[in-house]
């Protein structure tokens, strides 16, 4: 059984891949004009990386300062333990995480954390030392944010 179970991509799914992150609310008729394809066979692709798990989702991209949310923390969690409901259930009612990753070496989790005031980064820190050892970056800026994924195509 392979591990790639997501459809072979081409260049033309590729292309539309690129279109779709820079704008997520393109027209499949725009779309189409973009990749030199025609708005059914385009729909068609559409609905095949979606179907098929490569497009998960639209969404909105909220600059978090604009809504009050200045700082941003890089959140490093060691966790001692393999037993992870605790963790889990802190997470629902920490909306401050706004990524978690579960990763190797010394850290079990990685943290994205948006905070209001280092005073909520602070209570929000304290919240996550329940559960093990914190070690906390505020990030000063973010040179690369939401780089696209390009994908390697099938020859």
């Amino acid at each position: 059984m392979p591990l790639n179970t997501y459809p072979a991509l081409d260049e033309t799914d590729s292309r539309i891949l690129n279109a779709l992150q820079e704008d997520g609310r393109i027209s499949t008729a725009e779309l189409a004009r973009r990749i030199n394809l025609s708005a059914s066979s385009t729909a068609e692709r559409l609905r095949r990386l979606t179907e098929g798990g490569v497009i998960r989702g639209f969404r909105a991209v909220v600059d978090p300062e604009a809504v009050g949310l200045p700082i941003l923390a890089i959140v490093r969690l060691r966790y001692p333990s393999g037993y992870y409901k605790p963790f889990y259930d802190l997470m629902e009612n920490l909306p401050q995480v706004t990524e978690a990753h579960h990763v190797t070496g010394e850290d079990c989790f990685i943290l994205k954390v948006h905070a209001a005031s280092m005073a909520e980064l602070e209570r929000t820190n304290a919240k996550l030392a329940t559960l093990g050892a914190v070690s906390t970056s505020v990030v000063y800026s973010t040179p690369v944010e939401h780089r696209a994924i390009v994908p390697p195509v099938s020859t």
